[in-house]
């Protein structure tokens, strides 16, 4: 099990990972296996394990047909309340990402060629799981000419001819692709008409550089705005993870930057560190209220259609009901 910390495949060299990796955090900068253990958790951050009868359906559905889920993957805290309510989260373009980011989890490392017959994959689960609201997230591939976006774009196909009424979230990379323009693979998915498109701005403009380097602060922020020109009824989403370093008025600043892009919909959740030796630590654990304010601050005074703030939210938490929420609210704007 002790493998499973380290963020690359254990038959390659830090060397040969690094080179191979086209943005992000270097490994050497990594807290290392001498790092401080975490602080214990507050009381608000434990959950209660709650298997209704949908949550065992579904759970059973993925045993049995041997398919899974980013929800089990990265053990959500939220699994049993939005499985009971249908709504799932899959991970799209492979489990290897060419870039590194330093509170995620996912594997850093030079991926293989993207599988043709993934879109029908996750389709034909979200069908044989009977699901409201499909959320399909993804690793970077700058691997790809055109980013994996027209990949993105079969995946939204598919599940529309499977489940036409089921909705759907793309939450997507920044496309920054070897040869493409961002614009032009943001566009190629923004015409497969995804429900909600979402891009994770994840943290302040101060500390963008150090915690998600590959990506860039203001270039995220353009994607989103990107999103509105494309098509000015696509409900947009971001999220911002905090816990690593950052000030409650800085999370605001970064709230008013999303707005005026257009941003109709934000998540806001705590940081966990995934490990202690390659992860960042977290810096606090913030308090229900300070939660609350931000949601306050983002839909009352901000105007934004819908703010999902608290301790265990993740990005894709409550997406279908966030959707019908910021849809309704948009169409009587």
């Amino acid at each position: 099990m002790a493998d499973r910390q380290v963020i690359a495949p254990t038959l390659r060299t830090r060397e040969q990972i690094e080179k191979d990796l086209r943005r992000g955090v270097p490994m050497h900068v990594a807290p290392g296996a001498a790092a401080d253990r975490p602080q214990r958790k507050p009381e608000w951050l434990k959950v209660r394990v709650q298997q209704g009868e949908n949550f065992t359906e579904l759970r059973n559905i993925m045993r049995e047909r041997g398919l899974a889920t980013v929800c089990e993957q990265a053990a959500c805290p939220n699994i049993y309340e939005c499985w009971e309510a249908r709504e799932a989260t899959f991970l799209a373009c492979g489990d290897l990402c060419t870039r590194r980011c330093g509170f995620c989890d996912v594997m850093t490392a030079k991926p293989q060629g993207l599988d043709p017959e993934e879109p029908a994959k996750i389709a034909e689960a979200v069908r044989l799981m009977g699901l409201k609201f499909a959320v399909i997230t993804g690793v970077a591939r700058d691997d790809q000419d055109d980013a994996a976006s027209g990949h993105w774009a079969q995946i939204i196909h598919a599940v529309r001819a499977q489940m036409p009424d089921c909705g759907i979230e793309v939450l997507i990379p920044d496309f920054k692709g070897r040869k493409e323009h961002p614009r032009v693979s943001l566009e190629r998915v923004i015409h497969a008409r995804p429900d909600v498109l979402a891009h994770n701005l994840e943290t302040v403009r101060r500390l963008h550089p150090q915690i998600r380097p590959g990506f860039g602060y203001e270039a995220s922020l353009e994607l989103l705005k990107w999103s509105k020109e494309l098509r000015s009824d696509q409900v947009t989403k971001s999220n911002l993870i905090v816990g690593m370093g950052e000030t409650e008025e800085e999370l605001r600043a970064s709230m008013r930057d999303l707005k005026e892009v257009g941003c109709d919909v934000l998540t806001i959740g705590q940081y966990l560190q995934p490990s202690v030796s390659w992860h960042l630590p977290v810096d606090r654990w913030v308090h229900p209220d300070e939660f609350a304010r931000l949601k306050s601050y983002g839909e009352e005074e901000l105007g934004m259609a819908w703010v999902e703030s608290g301790p265990l939210v993740r990005s894709s938490y409550h997406a279908g009901k966030q959707f019908r929420s910021a849809a309704a609210r948009l169409a009587s704007a």
